[in-house]
């Protein structure tokens, strides 16, 4: 853990990584993303993010193609892979019998995906942003910071992956904080600023201090009404200055590379890719603000995260969906 020059603290250990190393490879992979939102969305926007910099690095061609809707996916998974692609990422939650049938009918393609159940043999592979464990030690901040003992969280889906980060970071909130309560609501939507700001102010009203930004418009509503907020996945504090205490970031390109890397060594297989977004791997780190986290608190976040690092405190994995407290 240490202190850039911005004044933001960043944990991110890469432990057996090839990410920034480059692929060995004789010659460039053809890689092509399927996303279902724009690539300006924060989940969407990892997974480029880490794309783009294989690209640049000269260890893939890629292209992409954004705002493809469900019932139009399967099309544009298979004329991606008729046009010679070796690597297809995307994820498929909501149409994940859509996309193994198109997997199954081109064996000889990698196919990396997002998805809340397993890989399939010989080349169907999926991935997650685990990022429980950042979660857990924003939510450490989160819990100390509270004076109304009152937490509000917007998600967009109670979905396995989502619930997982929330109870993480409701957990690690409770470690400091007995009394805290919190408010959970959904807006059944990835992408509508709008409606999560309006879910925000709502429990603003309810006496939340403190609210945990799953979404794009939460933010917002906190800096309309002067409260915080802990970030998720992005980094936003430069968007909301004086803000945002912390955010969980989620890093995909330790799980890019190692695909990649697997299709130019003509070794890719059907597996779980979702390890690599382990705090170990590099894949998930915490980002704070040392100028609104008291330092005390920040001593105690680095010692919970050492014993993460360290395989001495295991972060629980909760996928039922979360609920407010009475």
């Amino acid at each position: 853990m240490k202190l850039t020059r911005r004044g933001m603290m960043v944990a991110a250990l890469v432990v057996g990584s090839v990410w920034g190393a480059g692929v060995a490879a004789a010659e460039t992979v053809k890689v092509a993303a399927i996303y279902t939102l724009p690539v300006e969305q924060q989940w969407i926007g990892r997974i480029h993010k880490a794309l783009t910099t294989a690209q640049e690095r000269g260890d893939i061609e890629y292209v992409y193609s954004e705002n493809v809707a469900n019932n139009d996916y399967e099309r544009v998974m298979r004329e991606y892979a008729e046009a010679g692609h070796q690597l297809i990422v995307g994820e498929v939650f909501g149409l994940e019998r859509a996309a193994r049938k198109v997997a199954a009918d081109y064996p000889e393609t990698a196919f990396l995906m997002g998805s809340s159940f397993g890989p399939v043999a010989p080349n169907f592979s999926v991935f997650d942003n685990w990022i429980h464990e950042p979660s857990y030690l924003s939510g450490m901040i989160a819990g100390a910071a509270t004076e109304s003992n009152l937490i509000g969280m917007v998600g967009g889906y109670a979905i396995p992956e989502v619930n997982r980060l929330m109870h993480a970071f409701m957990d690690g909130a409770r470690e400091v904080n007995s009394d805290v309560k919190f408010l959970v609501s959904f807006i059944d939507s990835w992408y509508d600023p709008p409606k999560a700001k309006e879910s925000a102010f709502a429990m603003m009203d309810a006496g939340a201090d403190i609210m945990y930004a799953e979404r794009f418009g939460v933010s917002d509503a906190a800096v309309e009404r002067g409260v915080k907020a802990i970030g998720n996945v992005i980094d936003t504090s430069g968007d909301y200055p004086g803000t945002i205490l912390a955010s969980a970031l989620w890093h995909m390109e330790p799980t890019i590379d190692r695909a990649v890397a697997a299709v130019a060594g003509g070794t890719f297989e059907a597996a779980d890719y979702g390890q690599y977004s382990f705090m170990a791997y590099g894949g998930g780190s915490l980002v704070l603000d040392p100028e609104l986290v008291p330092a005390e608190v920040v001593s105690a976040v680095e010692a919970k995260e050492a014993d993460i690092m360290n395989g001495l405190f295991r972060v629980n994995v909760n996928d039922a969906a979360p609920v407010s407290d009475n």
